[in-house]
């Protein structure tokens, strides 16, 4: 019985990923193909019946070399009537002096300095309070957001009184490394890919961090962003949909970003996101057991799924390493870790992925083609960083003490 468990484990280990990248292409082909495909690339974002007053919140830390570009961005925004508050959280580089310059410069910026690091969740709840709008786009303050990006975000908080939030379209702007071209398809085969199959099925694991929109009631009524989570986009997007509140993906709200570019940045990343994962399913637990939650499921099926699935992967390269030790049973032999038949489906299946993805996101990027020829590194390089991640941040939270607030650390914006 023990070794037909092990035999449906390492199964699950081979299935897995097929079933998940064609469950996410058959959501993203939906998506694409009634919501998407009717709209012309990144062009003009539909006419609304009134352009309501939007505040533009940018909190900041360390921010110097990035920030005048930011807020060059920001300013350029087609949209009738908003408001940029920049906070500045506790910089220790000249980050509040450029935002000061630049607030003399542009009557609608507003800048609040915060006297020491309190953390983004914090940067952000008083952005919120001293805004004068309803509506909220948030922008870390390395970001660059296309100047129609507000008003596509915008568009959905206004279209239904049960909009809580849309989160955004990051796309990558350094692209010097092997690891930069990789992310670039990586977030539209990946992460983009995922977010539409998300939202045609139910809900969203989360809102980008680095670019989406809140309704500032929807926000009050959950209490804001949690200052002592590590992933404060995962928790607020939990709790808002928790609270029935509508979440959507708009691919046009483009914001253009830096990620790290060397393996050691890459990883701190990747964990905190990990942690933050687990934090949050821990966290929320005992709220999902309730039927008017059941479009939650979905969401946490998925994830633990590929919990599971990251500790099978580590107990069959363990049983694989013991084998040139011991000799183990039969049932217990992997018969290697080199891919062999079944390693040219899982290869075919991603090509296909990568193919569909690229063909919907042609219309946001010209020239992305060229990231098909980088990307075939994506399954060796990113599902062993995903599968280490996970294997490590979960009993790191689990067994974790209480902690304080999460406060910021400058990373790594790869080679510019």
């Amino acid at each position: 019985m023990r070794f037909d468990l092990l035999g449906v484990l390492f199964g699950f280990a081979f299935f897995y990923p097929i079933v998940m990248s064609l469950f996410w292409m058959a959501g993203g082909l939906y998506y694409y193909v009634r919501r998407e495909r009717k709209h012309p690339g990144v062009g003009e974002p539909p006419a609304m019946n009134a352009y309501p007053m939007v505040s533009i919140l940018v909190p900041s830390h360390n921010e110097g070399p990035c920030v005048d570009d930011t807020i060059a961005s920001l300013v350029a925004q087609r949209y009738p009537s908003f408001e940029i508050i920049a906070i500045n959280d506790g910089s220790t580089d000249d980050t509040g002096e450029r935002l000061d310059r630049l607030a003399g410069i542009h009557e609608n910026l507003r800048v609040i300095h915060l006297d020491r690091n309190l953390g983004k969740a914090n940067a952000l709840r008083i952005g919120t309070l001293a805004s004068r709008s309803e509506y909220l786009v948030c922008i870390d303050g390395d970001a660059l957001l296309h100047p129609t990006a507000t008003h596509w975000m915008v568009h959905h908080l206004t279209s239904g009184p049960r909009v809580g939030a849309v989160t955004g379209n990051p796309r990558i702007r350094n692209r010097s490394t092997l690891l930069g071209k990789m992310q670039v398809g990586e977030f539209s085969s990946i992460i983009g890919m995922i977010k539409r199959a998300q939202r045609a099925y139910g809900r969203i694991f989360t809102v980008s961090g680095v670019v989406s929109a809140f309704r500032k009631t929807a926000l009050h009524r959950v209490g804001y962003w949690s200052e002592d989570m590590q992933t404060e986009d995962i928790d607020v997007s939990w709790r808002l949909q928790m609270d029935h509140w509508d979440i959507r993906y708009e691919p046009n709200a483009l914001a253009y970003i830096l990620m790290p570019e060397t393996f050691r940045g890459l990883w701190r990343q990747r964990l905190r996101w990990a942690s933050g994962a687990v934090e949050v399913i821990t966290r929320h637990a005992k709220g999902l057991n309730n039927w008017r939650r059941r479009r939650m499921w979905g969401v946490v099926l998925e994830y633990l799924l590929s919990v599971v699935w990251a500790y099978v992967m580590l107990l069959s390269i363990v049983l694989w390493l013991l084998s040139y030790f011991f000799d183990i049973p039969p049932g217990l032999q992997t018969g290697g870790l080199i891919p062999r038949w079944h390693g040219v489906v899982l290869g075919v299946t991603c090509l296909l992925q990568f193919a569909i993805s690229l063909f919907i996101d042609r219309r946001y990027e010209k020239g992305i083609g060229w990231t098909y020829f980088w990307i075939i590194w994506y399954p060796l390089a990113y599902w062993v960083l995903n599968l280490l991640t996970t294997i490590v941040a979960v009993p790191r939270i689990l067994f974790a003490r209480p902690r304080g607030a999460a406060t910021w650390t400058s990373p790594d914006r790869g080679y510019r």
